[in-house]
């Protein structure tokens, strides 16, 4: 981190969390923000579900709820790059305040409720994009008034698909009442149908993921393992923010809410390891949660991540971490002798296990 940057986060950090989210988008796009630009190298390179990453460190959604700052998103460093979430009709979300920096955790808890412009906004600014070798894939979501939520991932997906490169079911986001509900084998079943027709009616059909919750038991990820790999998923992330709160100092620790960030590091990473035991490697994982070092994103490869996302930790070192993050890999794999991020995915998953 430079020290523009360590000043724009220490100004950041003495106004609200979510005033604070909203300036540093608007600071993205009117370029205020130095950028490294792509960052790959030859180890660095991958395939993800048929995606070409430059490298395998991305954003992860929540971000840029409404693709609104794309152009400087993918010249920060990302590999890949997640937006929305996006729910069929736009809504507010949930009452403000619902954003809480846990500074001495390095932590923070949402409550936002999927507040988003709507899938037709979300689809003109993707559709609108320059493309380039950072793939941009979106959220879904489902509004939190419907009375049908697997139409609403499959109607978002039939909107914004032809315009994105990937998409990424949310059914475990803890702020939509009932919505981890569908993570249920039979719901989960339903729901994954429901969206791969909504796949196979576009134009050219795009990878589909699955984002899971932190909150699960073994046999809950081995039934999820199996329903997704059944229903032709492309790959899941793991995990969503949890609803635990052990061992935080933070004052806003009891806010209602996901938290996210520092503590979430190693339940995200344990179930991402039993996740990699109940594929058997058949189906690429991406790692999320905690992730803010080089060694916690080489952590969650060893776990069995062929890829990781940040958020939170960012909040706390700034947006260069994402190409630090990159180029420590890069380097890691030089001085192991590795030709690649795919030579690490899985070789530590029986420490968490």
């Amino acid at each position: 981190m430079n020290a523009v940057e360590r000043l724009g986060l220490a100004a950041l950090h003495r106004i609200d969390p979510e005033t604070a989210h909203g300036l540093s988008l608007q600071a993205l796009r009117l370029g205020l923000v130095p950028l490294p630009g792509l960052v790959t190298s030859a180890r660095l390179e991958s395939t993800l579900a048929g995606l070409r990453l430059p490298n395998p460190v991305g954003l992860a959604a929540g971000y840029d709820k409404n693709a609104v700052a794309l152009a400087p998103l993918v010249r920060a460093g990302f590999g890949f790059v997640e937006v929305g979430a996006a729910t069929p009709r736009p809504q507010p979300g949930n009452p403000r305040p619902r954003l809480f920096r846990l500074t001495e955790d390095r932590a923070v808890i949402n409550r936002f409720g999927f507040n988003n412009e709507g899938a037709a906004a979300v689809a003109a600014r993707l559709a609108a994009r320059r493309r380039g070798p950072v793939p941009v894939g979106l959220n879904l979501g489902a509004n939190k008034d419907s009375a049908d939520r697997a139409g609403d991932f499959a109607a978002v997906l039939a909107a914004c698909g032809p315009h994105a490169d990937f998409a990424t079911v949310n059914v475990s986001s803890p702020n939509t009442e009932k919505l981890r509900d569908l993570q249920g084998p039979a719901a989960l079943a339903a729901l994954l149908s429901r969206v791969m027709e909504a796949r196979a009616a576009l134009p050219c059909p795009i990878p589909v993921f699955l984002k899971i919750a932190p909150d699960l038991v073994p046999d809950e990820i081995a039934a999820i393992a199996e329903v997704a790999q059944a229903a032709g998923i492309d790959a899941i992330i793991a995990t969503n923010t949890t609803l635990a709160r052990e061992g935080l100092k933070s004052a806003s620790r009891s806010e209602a809410g996901g938290l996210s960030g520092e503590p979430l590091f190693e339940k995200s990473t344990r179930v991402l390891a039993l996740l990699s035991q109940a594929t058997g490697g058949r189906l690429p994982l991406i790692g999320v949660g905690g992730v803010g070092s080089v060694e916690q994103a080489l952590e969650k490869l060893r776990a069995g991540a062929s890829a990781v996302q940040l958020y939170s930790a960012l909040v706390y070192r700034g947006l260069s971490l994402a190409a630090d993050i990159a180029h420590g890999i890069d380097r890691h794999l030089s001085a192991a002798g590795l030709a690649g991020v795919a030579a690490l995915t899985g070789t530590g998953r029986g420490a968490w296990l």
